[in-house]
């Protein structure tokens, strides 16, 4: 009420002046320190973490970012989103097959488990009925506990994990942790209805004892679930074949991604070449997911997503023969998180950001560097379709008329960047080519004569 003191709106209100807003006003710092550090002076260091989360304690930004305790992954927050991370996947595949899966294959990356402090393995643990102990005073993780199936009331998901070269890097405790759950819940004298991954596991023993292999080696390998890139490398390859068009359908996508993640480890092994035991895993994924914390960016920002994710999608429908149910998570809002399918969230970026006047815009202020962006863009949704089968015939065609055929746009590429408006045509006559995009002839012919009118003008001008 006007005229009475709150004492939580004074305290509200102090901390905005006080600290808030000389916080967001030292964000200038950024550039200074950019050029002190290209001198080789002194950043003054500064927690990491996403602003958009809540994370104001990282203002002002310009610092030298440390990142969190790696024996606190996953923190007892992260647990708490994690848990509804996981029962809102379970509920929609429930929703739409009518039964829990068996199987679910996760994407988790370093910076996301940085920024979250491990959501998407405090996820993965839930769905296999793990939970972790917390040192009470340091809010470590000392160990794991199994979920009584009372309390869990569903059963214990079978949980594949495709680690980012970071991840391997920066969290191998968190590595070895994953390993420890899966080997903890699979040992478990549980019913195979009661147990997804303890039934697997017994089954995939049974199955190597008999081809000859020592029990013990069996069992060991039976358990492999952590799979990453072979040592001291990075990513999942599909988006080099890609780019390169060094494939003709996704069986060669799946092969790509098994030969780069087909790399065991755990708590007794560092980067094992198993590509055999990766295969059968992804040839038995009813289930993709990867979590996304923060709406900065989204999967269509970068080649990566599609890569790791979409390379993914591609190898279960190569060696399984259909494609999973595919899910994008959400938590960017902690208290509502939500799985969206991964065609359900690239018809959302497209609406909210390509197909954005007020987005096109922001690129074209960037001149050059803003028409290669978007040229990214259209090779990046090319990627995902090419993985994941996400794009439909209406989006092609918008992509199309709005940046190839779009009189404006075509002028303006041709100004700041003309080997942007050559890459986007071609990208989309290949996709034409490929099938991707039922395409008009007349829609084929008008890209092919922007393809052939900028090459032409590129060779000209004698540019490369």
């Amino acid at each position: 009420m006007l005229g009475k003191r709150s004492e939580k709106v004074e305290k509200i209100l102090d901390y905005i002046g006080g600290f808030l807003a000389p916080s967001i006003a030292a964000t200038t710092k950024e550039l200074s320190s950019t050029l002190c550090a290209s001198k080789g002076g002194f950043i003054p260091p500064g927690p990491s973490g996403a602003p958009t989360r809540g994370m104001a304690s990282i203002l002002p930004t310009g610092r030298n970012f440390y990142s969190l305790d790696p024996r606190a992954v996953p923190s007892p927050s992260a647990w708490r989103v994690g848990v509804a991370l996981g029962d809102d996947l379970l509920n929609r595949y429930l929703l739409e097959k009518g039964e829990y899966p068996q199987n679910i294959g996760i994407v988790i990356w370093g910076g996301h488990t940085m920024r979250t402090m491990g959501e998407s393995v405090a996820e993965a643990l839930y769905l296999m009925g793990v939970r972790p102990i917390w040192e009470e005073q340091s809010g470590r993780v000392e160990g794991i506990e199994m979920m009584p199936l009372v309390e869990l009331r569903r059963p214990r998901i079978d949980i594949t994990f495709r680690i980012s070269g970071f991840f391997r890097d920066a969290f191998p405790n968190v590595v070895e942790l994953l390993d420890e759950a899966v080997a903890l819940a699979s040992s478990l004298s549980e019913t195979a209805e009661e147990n997804f991954l303890a039934g697997h596991v017994r089954r995939d023993i049974d199955q190597k004892v008999s081809s000859g292999i020592d029990p013990v080696k069996a069992r060991i390998e039976a358990c492999y679930r952590v799979f990453g890139c072979r040592p001291g490398a990075y990513g999942a390859g599909v988006s080099h074949a890609i780019d390169a068009k060094n494939w003709k359908d996704e069986n060669d996508l799946a092969e790509v991604y098994l030969k780069w993640g087909g790399y065991a480890y755990g708590r007794e092994n560092y980067g094992i070449t198993v590509p055999d035991d990766f295969r059968r895993r992804l040839s038995q994924l009813d289930v993709t997911v990867k979590n996304e914390d923060t709406r900065e960016y989204d999967m269509l920002d970068g080649d990566d997503f599609y890569s790791y994710h979409g390379g993914m999608i591609s190898a279960v429908k190569a060696f399984k023969g259909e494609l999973p149910c595919s899910y994008s998570g959400d938590s960017s809002d902690p208290e509502r998180v939500k799985n969206r399918s991964t065609v359900e969230e690239t018809k959302h970026i497209f609406r909210a950001r390509i197909l954005n006047p007020k987005w096109i815009e922001s690129m074209q202020r960037h001149g050059y560097k803003g028409a290669g962006d978007i040229s990214r863009m259209v090779d990046i949704a090319f990627g995902w379709d090419a993985t994941a089968e996400v794009l439909e015939d209406w989006m092609y065609e918008e992509l199309a008329n709005k940046y190839a055929l779009d009189e404006k746009m075509q002028e303006w590429l041709k100004d700041v960047n003309p080997h942007a408006l050559l890459n986007i045509s071609e990208r989309l006559l290949e996709a034409i080519d490929r099938d991707m995009w039922n395409a008009t002839d007349e829609m084929k012919e008008k890209l092919r004569e922007v393809y052939l009118e900028i090459e032409g003008m590129i060779e000209d001008d004698g540019t490369t």
